[in-house]
């Protein structure tokens, strides 16, 4: 069967670029479905999917957004009729693949479409912003590509035709190789840093595979917490070990190291048992780009690579990222289980390492147990959160969590939808 494309753009000023774009998808061998976000123009080519089909489910007409007289507010709105048919068309089983073109105006709309559409699903953007300091992470779906429409603001040349004719390839090429998550098994979602800073998954990872289930571990460097957190929102995974609170604790300190404001809640709100721990609690992560705030220029450092490098917070500033800890979790749905290494945080906190500071992690422990820790069940472990002793623990509470049934053995099929 041909690969089902849903290929969205304003019909109404870049007839030209999406025509071409469906004819070499079409060329590729691509059932191309149209869609018109256009608001006060129209279009000569026949679209599958109309503006006003558009308007219709975001429950407004284009003559109601039109009268808005505000070409931002008109646009969120035809945003929120095309991320809700992007939505249905998954659900049908109608989308194998998503194509968006846009400015910055087709670039807002486009997030929002992609956001709609689950894991697996391959979701391209092609855009005069793509991998631009205007697009917050937060805004970025799991499995979102983008592409630089490079040269192509107003009218059709070479250059244009290049991007637009990769674009294509990508999108139908990605639609045929993919494999989209069979949730067969269930799923453990983990959270960690690189082995040099937290290495806890190195032994997690296989003693829970033994046990029947399957791992994924995301990177907690912003956008491996985006997909965590939206995949935990949907109930995907039978249990959460949330172990690494760096992006958290980035977004309290206005890091750009940070999956936005939500961190720490979608497992809350789909009640799925979380067993959390302060891994890197300590840590505040820069950009190596990004100037560093006098606020925090004479604390000690560590250069990571050439990407990040990461300060360390005060004694109370890590009560203060305790406190936000707290405040999330005070709202799950599910069980919650707090993890308290005793012997620090992440690697470098060790005696004679770099970020070594034994008042402030003396301030984060009495802060756990003050705020936290009496708000659910805990564990204190007189070990480092790298030392096997911490892993044992966790698992400890996992089985026992299988045991009394708080865990289901079955897989998730919510994960896939």
């Amino acid at each position: 069967m041909p690969k089902a494309i849903l290929l969205i753009g304003t019909y109404d000023t870049k007839q030209e670029e999406l025509s071409f774009l469906a004819d070499t998808l079409q060329g590729l061998g691509a059932k191309v479905t149209r869609m018109d976000v256009s608001v006060l123009g129209n279009t000569t080519v026949p679209c599958e999917i109309s503006k006003h089909a558009v308007a219709a489910a975001a429950g407004h007409s284009i003559a109601g957004i039109t009268a808005l007289d505000d070409e931002n507010a008109a646009f969120q709105v035809m945003a929120q009729g095309a991320a809700q048919l992007c939505a249905d068309r998954a659900r049908q089983g109608a989308c194998d693949g998503l194509l968006v073109l846009g400015g910055t105006m087709g670039t807002d709309l486009a997030l929002d479409c992609a956001q709609a559409l689950p894991l697996g699903i391959p979701k391209y953007i092609l855009s005069t912003v793509a991998f631009s300091p205007l697009i917050p992470a937060h805004r970025i779906a799991a499995d979102t590509q983008m592409m630089l429409w490079a040269g192509g603001l107003y009218g059709m040349n070479d250059l244009c035709r290049s991007s637009l004719a990769q674009a294509a390839g990508a999108v139908y090429g990605a639609a045929l190789a993919a494999r989209p998550p069979s949730f067969a098994r269930p799923l453990i979602g983990m959270t960690s840093l690189g082995v040099s800073c937290l290495r806890y998954m190195t032994h997690l990872k296989p003693a829970l595979e033994s046990r029947g289930f399957e791992v994924a571990v995301f990177h907690s460097t912003g956008m491996g917490g985006l997909a965590f957190e939206q995949l935990a929102r949907q109930g995907a995974f039978a249990c959460v070990m949330d172990l690494c609170m760096q992006e958290l604790v980035n977004a309290v300190a206005g890091s750009v190291v940070s999956s936005g404001p939500d961190r720490l809640r979608g497992a809350g709100q789909s009640g799925t048992p979380q067993i959390v721990a302060p891994g890197a609690l300590d840590l505040l992560d820069f950009a190596c780009g990004q100037d560093i705030p006098p606020a925090h220029s004479a604390k000690p450092f560590h250069q990571h690579n050439r990407l990040i490098t990461s300060a360390v917070f005060t004694p109370e500033e890590r009560r203060t990222n305790v406190q936000a800890m707290a405040n999330r979790l005070r709202t799950a749905r599910g069980p919650v289980h707090v993890m308290i290494p005793r012997g620090g945080v992440q690697e470098w906190d060790r005696p004679g390492g770099p970020t070594h500071d034994p008042d402030g992690l003396a301030a984060m422990l009495d802060e756990i147990q003050t705020v936290l820790a009496p708000a659910h069940s805990s564990t204190v472990i007189d070990a480092h959160i790298n030392d096997r002793a911490f892993c044992d623990a966790v698992l400890d509470v996992f089985d026992q969590w299988c045991s009394d049934g708080t865990i289901c053995l079955r897989p998730k099929s919510t994960g896939a939808s």
